[in-house]
């Protein structure tokens, strides 16, 4: 899994392929996690519900790679296929690594924007979606790796608009600056715009793998 910093233009042009191509047919789970976002968050885009999609995002990742590590201990007479299990749990790694950076990156801005993090919305039902969100891609993956997989692709097309669709609605955001601390891990860009498409593409990388294993889902595929 690659994640490549692009420049203005290009950002633009993906923006524009994103919001042109219509979203996926989303499941029942899927809309259900996302009801709850809107209804606690509001339905539109902003740096307080961003953060919360952030840390439920990196959770499928860290199931997968769970997973995988008891598959490699119950495979590992058959070497071949238990580097196989491996090389998914690098990929899964660096994806929940991806989201990791969106996360902290979130954090730097609302932190620069003195916002102040409530008990219930801020702290415990992130926290609560995020078990929760954790335990089903983690059931589904058990029963058929496929459900999982596909969860999280609408999880991640959701993400990849939103983000896309936040700047599109604030304009402002292409002449305010991005200074950050995380810029030599993650990547420069000028704006807080450009940032924003960043991250919304980097979502669609995201969704566009997981899309490729529903196909080939299980270790040995």
């Amino acid at each position: 899994m690659s994640f490549v910093t692009h420049p203005p233009d290009r950002l633009f042009a993906l923006q524009a392929e994103t919001l042109a191509r219509p979203r996926r047919r989303y499941s029942f789970a899927a809309r259900a996690l996302f009801s709850v976002m809107d209804t606690a968050y509001g339905r539109a885009g902003s740096l307080a519900k961003f953060r919360v999609l952030e840390i439920v995002a990196r959770v499928p990742y860290q199931a997968w790679e769970n997973v995988a590590y008891v598959a490699i201990t119950h495979t590992s007479d058959t070497p071949e296929f238990a580097r196989g299990i491996h090389d998914r749990v690098v990929e899964a790694r660096a994806a929940q690594d991806n989201e990791q950076w969106h996360l902290l990156i979130l954090e730097e801005l609302l932190h620069a924007q003195g916002t102040r993090r409530t008990l219930v919305r801020g702290q415990l039902l992130p926290q609560v979606m995020a078990v929760t969100y954790y335990y089903l891609s983690w059931l589904l993956y058990v029963i058929s790796p496929q459900w999982s997989y596909r969860l999280n692709a609408d999880f991640e097309d959701h993400a990849e608009h939103e983000y896309m669709s936040y700047v599109a609605d604030h304009p402002e955001l292409d002449a305010e600056p991005w200074v950050s601390v995380f810029t030599d891990d993650y990547g420069h860009h000028e704006t807080l715009g450009d940032l924003f498409r960043q991250i919304g593409h980097d979502e669609r990388i995201h969704r566009e793998e997981s899309e490729v294993l529903i196909d080939r889902a299980r270790f040995g595929d």
